[in-house]
C-alpha cells in the first residue's frame, strides 16, 4: 500500500495493500479501495464509496456515497480477465453510480474523459468510451462498447444501446431509448428515440458562430431531403461544405459503426 503522508484516510475505511493514494486525497468513512486502484492527487471519496479493480481515478475527482467504481463488468462472457477502467480529471460521480471496466473481447478498457458529471444511479457499461464534459442525468445508462463524444448530455432514465455512438454536442432527452447512432449536435427525444433536429441551445451556449449554426441547419435539411442514400448525402456535404462543423457531422456518418443511424424526419 502506498498512501501519501498528505492523504487523509478515515480509520473506518479499508485501503488494500497495493493501492496508490496520492497527496491531497481524502477518503471518508466506510470506503473500500482495492489493491490495484490508483487515486491521483486531490481525489475525494465520500462515505461508503467503493473503488475496486484495475482502476485509475484522475486528479480532483469526487466520488459520492454508495457509488461503485471498477467492479467487474455486467457481461456473461467475462471470465475474470484483468481489464481496466481509466477515469480522467475533475469528474463528479454521484450517489449510486456504477462504472465498469472493459472486457477482453472489447479491448480491455473503459475510458472516461475530464469534467464529466454522472448523476445519481448513472451507469457506464464495459468497454465504453466517454469523452469530456459529458453529463449523464439520474439513472441514465450506457450499454457496453458505446462511444459518447465530448459535450454530450443524456437525460434522466434514458438508455443507450450497446455499440451506439453519440456524436459531439448531441443531447438526448429524458425517458428515451437510443438504439441507433446520433449525429454530432443532434437532438434526440421520444420514448423510442427519434432525431428531432439540432441541439441549438447547446450550440449557442458554447458560443458557436451564427453562420456555422446556419450552415448546420442547412446541412440537416440536406440530410433529410437530399437525393441519394443517407451516406451519399453525407459524402456530398463532406466534399462541398467549407464549414468544419458540417464536415464533422458528415465524417461521423461516414465513419465506421456497427449500428444504423437516427435520420432526420
Amino acid at each position: 500500500m502506498a498512501v501519501h503522508p498528505q492523504a487523509e484516510v478515515h480509520p473506518s475505511s479499508i485501503v488494500e495493500d497495493g493501492a496508490t493514494v496520492a497527496a491531497g486525497c481524502r477518503i471518508g468513512p466506510f470506503c473500500h479501495v482495492g489493491a490495484d486502484v490508483v487515486l491521483h492527487p486531490g481525489v475525494v471519496l465520500k462515505s461508503h464509496a467503493v473503488v475496486t479493480g484495475l482502476t485509475e481515478v484522475g486528479e480532483d475527482c469526487v466520488i459520492f456515497p454508495f457509488a461503485c467504481v471498477g467492479e467487474v463488468p455486467q457481461d456473461l462472457k467475462f471470465r475474470g480477465e484483468r481489464t481496466r477502467l481509466v477515469i480522467g480529471r475533475r469528474n463528479r460521480i454521484r450517489e449510486g453510480a456504477t462504472l465498469n471496466p472493459g472486457t477482453e473481447g472489447g479491448g480491455g478498457v473503459t475510458r472516461v474523459g475530464d469534467d464529466c458529471l454522472f448523476m445519481t444511479g448513472a451507469h457506464v457499461g464495459h468497454d465504453a468510451r466517454v469523452g469530456s464534459r459529458v453529463v449523464m442525468a439520474n439513472q441514465a445508462a450506457l450499454g457496453g462498447h458505446c462511444v459518447i463524444e465530448d459535450d454530450v448530455i443524456i437525460g434522466g432514465l434514458s438508455g443507450v444501446h450497446q455499440f451506439v455512438r453519440i456524436g459531439r454536442g448531441a443531447i438526448v432527452g429524458a425517458l428515451t431509448m437510443v438504439a441507433q447512432d446520433v449525429i454530432p449536435h443532434g437532438l434526440v427525444q421520444g420514448e423510442r428515440g427519434r432525431l428531432d433536429g439540432l441541439n441549438l441551445v447547446g450550440l449557442k451556449r458554447r458560443g458557436v458562430a451564427r453562420e456555422d449554426i446556419t450552415a448546420l441547419r442547412a446541412a440537416y435539411a440536406a440530410l433529410a431531403r437530399g437525393e441519394g442514400s443517407f451516406q451519399e448525402r453525407a459524402k456530398r456535404l463532406d466534399e462541398q461544405s467549407d464549414c468544419e462543423l458540417v464536415r464533422e457531422v458528415a465524417r461521423f456518418i461516414l465513419g465506421e459503426s456497427g449500428r444504423s443511424f437516427l435520420t432526420p424526419g
